[in-house]
């Protein structure tokens, strides 16, 4: 064994970049044990293998190098397990960031897709899984309002209802009839946050789409409602719309798509 090693003999020995100890040792955390003095090479021991390690298991935890520079000088078992523990916290907020960030990249992607793969000129009867969404509360609508003037009103009461206005955003209809009747009020507005406690239940479901702004639904209600009749069906629950096709994806507001779809049953003979 040498009594002293080169800057990058050591960064081969701990597995520590020889960029990484230059950087550490420029701003005070961990220095080399000499330096040359005519070519101002630096000189490590064997011995500052446990102080590299110390820094380099805190650097990779992202403690703050000030942090690091300040305990190395002084620690103990019950101050370094706070640290920890203020660290973990940390960790869980930023994982479960991470997670809800996933959540909306997978709920839009997986409209997206869809949208891009459907006839949008075709009414249909189709299973759908359960699926969870928050649901907001009743929109109230003045005279002459439609879809964007409680949805703006909500819109700014969003952060205090801990809502995530990132993922998709759709209209709730009590029934087909309300849809029918007012097909651009929506009864409420949802989320399709996975956590919301509100499910749409699994089963068969009429489902159609329409093209253009938010709530123009053009003849969507009256060829639902053909198709119902045609086929003898039955329907019941409340209506759903989601947007496919929005402003995220596009920037013709003319081709957004929205699919909106009834719980149904056959009805007997």
């Amino acid at each position: 064994m040498k009594d002293f090693y080169s800057i990058q003999e050591f960064a081969n020995l701990t597995g520590v970049e020889a960029s990484k100890l230059r950087f550490w040792d420029d701003v005070g955390v961990f220095s080399p044990v000499k330096r040359n003095p005519e070519n101002n090479y630096r000189y490590y021991s064997l011995a500052q293998i446990t102080a590299v390690n110390f820094v380099s298991v805190l650097s990779d935890l992202n403690i703050p190098l000030k942090t690091i520079a300040e305990l190395r000088k002084e620690r103990d078992p019950e101050n370094f397990i706070n640290l920890l523990e203020k660290k973990e916290i940390e960790l869980d907020m930023e994982l479960r960031a991470l997670r809800q960030r996933s959540s909306i990249i997978h709920a839009r992607r997986e409209l997206i897709n869809y949208g891009l793969k459907i006839d949008d000129t075709q009414i249909s009867v189709s299973h759908k899984d359960e699926r969870s969404i928050i649901l907001w509360p009743r929109n109230e609508y003045e005279k002459g309002d439609t879809f964007l003037e409680p949805l703006a009103a909500f819109v700014n009461q969003a952060e205090a209802e801990r809502i995530n206005l990132d993922f998709p955003v759709g209209g709730y209809w009590d029934s087909f009839q309300s849809f029918q009747n007012a097909p651009s009020r929506p009864d409420c507005f949802f989320s399709a946050d996975p956590t919301g406690t509100h499910i749409q239940k699994d089963g068969e479901y009429l489902m159609g789409f329409a093209r253009g702004y938010y709530g123009e639904m053009g003849d969507l209600p009256e060829r639902m409602a053909s198709y119902i009749k045609e086929n003898r069906l039955t329907v019941s629950g409340p209506l759903y719309t989601f947007y496919l096709h929005d402003e995220i994806c596009t920037l013709n507001t003319e081709e957004y798509l929205a699919q909106s779809y009834v719980a149904v049953s056959r009805s007997r003979r």
